[in-house]
């Protein structure tokens, strides 16, 4: 007798689907050309140059969201391989299937640069850094779902507690680095906290990230839910958020340099974010459920969610051929200044290039992707899973901190050997 597949719930799915297509959106958005002579010469981050930009980021910072829902996806799947004595293989798994795109994509990368060395490529050097700043988002979901098996065991233990003790961590955090040493500093704790380096608050890399996956999973088990819980939450993260802001926290929550600002490290103030997704996420169940039981919808974030995680790991890229197009052709791609009058309409006229040129490189991907062996065997061996693990970090981190060159070239080596380590002998990289 055959064990009946489960029907998998559409909602999560919608959910993550829709997290990482803000997260692209946002991206390009970003993303502010500049032109001289006709040319590229340089690119500005939009919250570099436009202080108000930093409210669009309470939507568009939608990472927690997407960890949220991953863990509420995979936690009766975890549970169970906990209860075999697989977990090991779990995260293996998880990392392999993030190793090996990502093969691809550094591989690709370095052609790229071979290419701008042989033939004095320009585009190349003004997105370096742009190119692989994105990949500190496998880098935390790696992390977040290592640590997966123990955040279960501390919901069966602590439910709802263990959220209330990871925001305790926090705050204490958030206090040592702001230096409080009474409640008078606490009025202030936030202009304190953008001022002075992390030090020890470098931990909330860890914590706050954690508590979305908590949360997720709490979620999971039903210790919450309903319409009343989500406006709740919603009614908790506004308050939050305008205590945080009336305490000095700055008010993006999309970092540019690492000091003075909520994700390098993450602060308190990137808490009430995730207290509006999880409300949202709770409010909006009733209608968005509606709306997925049609099949034209379904089917379309069904799609979506296949071409998710292959559009994040490549959308930047499309802004290189985006950039060259708009020189050929000269469009105007100059980002302007923000806030006046046509900013929006180049804002636009720029997406539009870049979902052009990653039309074509998706599918590309994915075609490429298809032809792969995607059951590939994954080792039970620690010794292997550790070194593919340690390699697997090594390699995206120096991709992250070096660009495209040195490295990609780096990160190739790297991420290749743990695609290698992470695999049973009989697969293929």
């Amino acid at each position: 007798m055959t064990t009946p597949t489960p029907v998998r719930d559409p909602y999560p799915d919608a959910l993550r689907a829709c997290a990482l297509l803000v997260v692209v959106l946002g991206h390009w958005i970003a993303t502010l050309p500049r032109m001289a002579g006709g040319q590229l010469v340089d690119t500005d981050h939009l919250l570099a140059v436009w202080d108000a930009a930093g409210f669009l980021t309470w939507v568009v910072q939608v990472v927690p969201l997407f960890v949220f829902v991953s863990a509420a996806v995979s936690a009766d799947g975890v549970a169970r391989r906990l209860a075999a004595g697989e977990q090991k293989q779990w995260w293996a798994a998880r990392a392999l299937g993030l190793a090996r795109p990502t093969v691809t994509y550094l591989a690709v990368l370095v052609a790229l640069a071979g290419i701008a060395w042989l033939l004095g490529g320009r585009l190349l050097g003004v997105f370096n850094q742009s190119l692989t700043i994105h990949l500190w988002f496998l880098l935390m979901l790696l992390t977040v779902q290592a640590l997966l098996p123990w955040c279960l065991r501390v919901d069966a233990r602590f439910g709802l507690g263990a959220v209330l003790g990871m925001v305790a961590v926090a705050a204490l955090l958030d206090a040592v680095r702001a230096g409080v040493s009474s409640p008078e500093d606490l009025r202030w704790i936030g202009a304190r906290v953008a001022e002075r380096p992390a030090g020890i608050a470098w931990l909330n890399m860890l914590v706050v990230w954690l508590l979305p996956q908590q949360l997720g999973i709490a979620w999971k088990r039903g210790r919450f839910r309903g319409a009343g819980a989500g406006a709740g939450f919603l009614a908790l993260g506004a308050l939050w958020l305008v205590l945080a802001m009336g305490s000095g926290y700055p008010v993006a929550m999309v970092g540019v340099a690492l000091a003075g600002n909520n994700m390098l490290p993450p602060t308190l103030a990137l808490v009430g974010v995730m207290w509006l997704q999880v409300g949202a996420v709770l409010l909006f169940e009733p209608l968005a459920r509606r709306l997925l039981a049609g099949r034209t919808l379904a089917r379309a974030i069904t799609v979506l969610g296949a071409l998710g995680m292959p559009l994040y790991l490549w959308h930047k890229l499309a802004e290189l051929p985006a950039a060259w197009l708009g020189e050929k052709l000269g469009l105007p791609i100059d980002a302007g200044v923000p806030g006046e009058p046509g900013f929006w309409l180049g804002r636009a006229g720029w997406i539009a290039l870049c979902l052009l040129m990653v039309t074509p490189v998706i599918a590309l991907v994915v075609r490429f992707e298809l032809r792969r062996d995607r059951e590939v065997p994954v080792t039970d061996r620690r010794l292997r899973i550790v070194v593919g693990g340690v390699a697997l970090y090594v390699g995206l981190a120096a991709a992250l901190a070096w660009g495209v060159w040195p490295g990609a070239v780096l990160g190739l080596a790297a991420v290749s050997m743990a695609s290698w380590q992470l695999r049973r002998r009989s697969g293929a990289l």
